[in-house]
């Protein structure tokens, strides 16, 4: 039991604290450019890919492969 509470100690400490790897890498949606509102949520390096990322990627409403960009 008392394991148990160290541990949900140690989680608190560290919860309300913004790390760095938040800055560099967000977490960003990729949408579909068929128009049928799928997206994909992935990260991104900010370093690496300052630009808008375009991928191709499944859109399985429409059965292809499409273009999916960057959503901010």
């Amino acid at each position: 039991m008392k394991t148990v509470f160290v541990i949900m100690a140690y989680c608190r400490k560290w919860k309300g604290t913004v790390l760095a790897r938040d800055e560099v890498r967000p977490v960003i949606k990729l949408r579909s450019t068929a128009g049928t509102g799928y997206t994909y949520v992935t990260r991104k390096n900010r370093r690496n890919t300052p630009d808008r990322l375009t991928l191709r990627k499944y859109d399985p409403t429409i059965r292809r492969h499409v273009l999916f960009r960057e959503e901010r």
